[in-house]
């Protein structure tokens, strides 16, 4: 109990003094979870638009944005993005380019949270734990209800499908859709 009230002391304490409205030119609408455990890091781009509230995108939100870095995580957002109720959890490196949009209750997440072997998760030590970088190029636009696994590479200006499952590596121009997501349609390019 002790930690816990820690913890929330802390992030209060990082909340208030790292994201003002419009600190580093991004806009809160509503209130955000975003927390860096030391030694991890996570950078968001100016004129990005974090959409925590419950008016803040009328899709119907079920959770807060909670953007969280640990054990050495990197979390990257490019500029001019937007985020819905989203949440970004890093463990390795998660990088999304500039001008992506990602939809209301998607979840982005390079890791397992716990090591797959039985015998490991009961120590659940984080160097036991899979993990893999996952790349989101620029103009992206990830539909709400999604899930990036680890190890996920999306080129730019792909379309992700409501609802899918995203495991793999897809080419930029290209629509991708369901569980596992697949290509559904290539786009012409600009």
């Amino acid at each position: 109990m002790i930690r816990e009230i820690i913890l929330y002391i802390l992030f209060l304490k990082r909340k208030i003094s790292s994201l003002l409205p419009n600190r580093g030119g991004v806009t809160y609408n509503g209130f955000a979870v975003i927390f860096p455990f030391r030694g991890s890091k996570i950078d968001i781009g100016s004129g990005t638009v974090i959409n925590s509230g419950f008016f803040s995108n009328l899709l119907g939100l079920y959770q807060r944005v909670i953007i969280v870095a640990r054990n050495g995580g990197k979390i990257s957002i490019g500029k001019n993005c937007g985020i819905s109720g989203s949440t970004i959890y890093s463990m390795c490196s998660i990088d999304i380019g500039d001008s992506t949009l990602i939809g209301a209750n998607c979840k982005i997440v390079d890791n397992d949270f716990h090591p797959l072997d039985a015998s490991k998760r009961a120590r659940n030590a984080p160097e036991d734990i899979g993990k893999r970088p996952i790349k989101i190029g620029a103009r992206c636009f990830i539909g709400m209800n999604c899930i990036i696994l680890k190890g996920s590479t999306l080129g730019e200006n792909c379309i992700v499908g409501a609802g899918s499952i995203v495991s793999g590596t897809f080419p930029p121009n290209v629509i991708i859709a369901g569980n596992p997501a697949k290509i559904i349609k290539t786009l012409p390019e600009k």
